[in-house]
């Protein structure tokens, strides 16, 4: 199952140094300090974000299905330790790739317009006005309205238009083609329902979550190709209006990182904004992940730093406290750094 491989390859990443949960908050894509600093430090990128709507009770039910197949036993604290048979298991091929750091569940605003553009075109071809539309969402509706207007949809143009680059696009997606005929059932048009996620799972014999998923990575594949060659897709790229996140950092992280670009240190960030030095800390570790040209050794030295991934290697450990007894003259905060910065999972 395809949730399954994913929570192994989290769980191996984690090193079983962190709870079950830690894994939950990373598929929700919770944005404390903690989760998001493990992201950059267990580099995981991919999985952030993925399933923001996953339910608890479904999450521990497939928590308990690695227990059932021993891929996993668990601790009474709610650390878990992963057994050789699910090392083996996380290691096998991973023939899907995401992007959850830089869309985040917003892959399926994406597809709201499309599909209601979609619906809208094929019924204004058949010259039917009145239809209940698929995307309830006012604010989806009203954006997909004004879409119509401006792209003259009376003309028909731009339904040839968006045919053409909904093929080509596609086309270019490196991804198997069951994966994009995922996506193409779930459109509706005049006369012809999009199929449902049961219908889908039947269909393909997979469990609805694992068929999500599979949606999940198509659409964050296209959506790549259609940021990457912007000029080729005009059409679709109006869909693509505020999907992707671009700038990772949190809101008030964001106003940190504006402050400290400036020339401002931890201690007038924190007196200027108000806020604990602690979180401001977090947010220059945020930064760090976030900024290919951030310097670490604006706070710790070459070989400070050197010491640290020392420690990582012969511990074979990213825990913050077992470095901070290797390393004692290095705060948490210059540990945490350096792991978000450039320690490989």
């Amino acid at each position: 199952m395809l949730i399954q491989q994913i929570l192994l390859i989290i769980f191996q990443k984690f090193h079983n140094e962190r709870t079950v949960s830690a894994a939950y908050h990373m598929l929700r894509g919770k944005r404390s300090g903690q989760t998001i600093q493990d992201v950059g430090i267990f580099k995981l990128y991919p999985f952030f974000g993925l399933l923001p709507k996953l339910s608890r009770k479904k999450f521990d039910a497939e928590v308990d299905l690695l227990l059932a197949y021993s891929y996993i036993t668990m601790q009474e604290n709610g650390y878990y330790q992963m057994t050789e048979l699910g090392s083996e298991k996380a290691s096998e091929s991973f023939p899907y790739t995401f992007d959850g750091w830089h869309y985040r569940g917003n892959e399926h605003l994406f597809f709201a317009r499309l599909a209601l553009i979609v619906q809208s075109l094929s019924h204004q071809s058949a010259a039917v006005r009145a239809f209940i539309p698929i995307e309830k969402n006012e604010s989806t509706q009203k954006w997909v309205r004004e879409f119509l207007i401006a792209n003259h949809y009376q003309t028909k143009t731009l339904q040839r238009t968006l045919l053409a680059e909904i093929e080509t696009s596609l086309t270019a997606t490196n991804v198997d083609e069951a994966l994009k005929e995922t996506v193409i059932f779930r459109l509706a048009g005049y006369k012809q329902a999009g199929l449902t996620w049961q219908q889908l799972a039947f269909g393909q014999k997979l469990q609805e979550l694992d068929v999500q998923l599979r949606y999940i990575s198509s659409l964050h594949n296209w959506l790549n190709i259609l940021y990457e060659y912007k000029e080729h897709y005009p059409i679709l790229n109006q869909l693509t209006q505020h999907v992707r996140i671009e700038i990772p950092l949190t809101g008030s992280a964001f106003q940190t990182a504006q402050l400290f670009k400036q020339g401002y240190d931890i201690e007038q960030i924190s007196q200027l904004r108000r806020l604990k030095t602690s979180t401001i800390e977090d947010h220059i570790v945020e930064l760090a992940m976030n900024d290919d040209q951030f310097l670490v050794q604006k706070f710790v030295s070459e070989d400070d730093q050197a010491l640290v991934h020392t420690a990582i290697e012969n511990y074979n450990t990213k825990k913050l406290k077992v470095l901070h007894e290797v390393v004692p003259h290095l705060s948490f905060f210059q540990l945490r750094l350096v792991l978000a910065k450039g320690v490989e999972a």
